[in-house]
């Protein structure tokens, strides 16, 4: 049990919303030395969710302003299209010392600043569901107001569950579709394997782990064997062999092209929910 100078000398974390991604970065918090530093509290609608984690140690807040009005950092856990709700229900009691994160794909400091009415500093953050299991790729940014120590805790709290990256703002909304959306395309790749992995007579219980083994060693490589990418494919591709037959069919296809599409859109839509 910690005493009541410990406490008070503790950094106040606070999250409105604790979904799938909210509850991750807090079970990362209580699971990193992070623990002996924070003290965490949160508000959900969701009163399951919030019990969950009340049972291991988080404070219950009984609602979103109290988060805002009370914590040294603000975690804004909230779909892009509650955000404007949210901003104009903590408006009043926002503490306007907090530093406020907000993981919401397209939204700005800007946007997050003029709808609280002050000048508050803001860390943007755009993570991915791999973050749930300790493996999550996180890009940060933030506004000048926010100082190295507070951004340095913020960084500490995304690293407690993968690896970050540190991005200008003005680069928050292309890297969606590089960490944030790209575990869907990857899924979607998978599910392509698996279903010609069936269609001859290929378990999905022998096929996908064989698949997801090669995807960890694949990343491995590229980010280890000290070679580029196109180097990387020509050492998988043998002269006539089954991959350059493979790859054919992708080349022909315009696969690039099609991603460079899917990354396009995603940005295009971070865009309108800017607005």
């Amino acid at each position: 049990m910690l005493n009541k100078g410990e406490e008070e000398r503790m950094k106040k974390v606070g999250f409105i919303g604790v979904g799938n991604m909210g509850a991750a970065i807090v079970r990362g918090i209580l699971s990193s030395p992070l623990a002996k530093e924070l003290s965490v509290s949160a508000y959900d609608q969701d009163e399951d969710k919030l019990a969950q984690l009340v049972s291991i140690g988080v404070h219950a807040a009984k609602g979103a302003t109290e988060i805002a009005a009370e914590n040294d950092y603000v975690f804004l856990v909230v779909k892009p299209q509650n955000m404007a709700q949210l901003l104009e229900d903590i408006r009043k009691k926002a503490n306007r010392e907090a530093i406020y994160v907000s993981i919401a794909a397209g939204i700005s400091s800007a946007y997050i600043q003029q709808a609280l009415g002050f000048d508050a500093k803001v860390v943007l953050v755009m993570p991915n569901t791999p973050f749930i299991l300790g493996e999550g790729a996180s890009a940060l940014a933030r506004t000048p107001l926010v100082s190295e120590d507070a951004f340095a805790l913020v960084c500490r709290i995304f690293e407690s569950r993968g690896k970050i990256a540190v991005l200008d703002e003005s680069q928050m909304k292309e890297i969606i579709a590089i960490n944030g959306s790209s575990p869907a395309f990857i899924y979607l790749f998978a599910k392509a394997f698996m279903s010609y992995a069936a269609a001859h007579g290929i378990a999905q219980e022998t096929a996908l782990p064989l698949f997801c083994q090669t995807l960890t060693g694949a990343a491995k490589m590229m980010t280890d064997s000290g070679k580029n990418i196109d180097e990387l494919i020509e050492m998988v591709s043998s002269k006539g062999g089954t991959t350059i037959a493979g790859l054919s069919a992708f080349y022909e296809r315009d696969l690039e092209g099609i991603t460079r599409e899917a990354c396009e859109r995603c940005l295009h839509r971070a865009e309108e929910l800017a607005q």
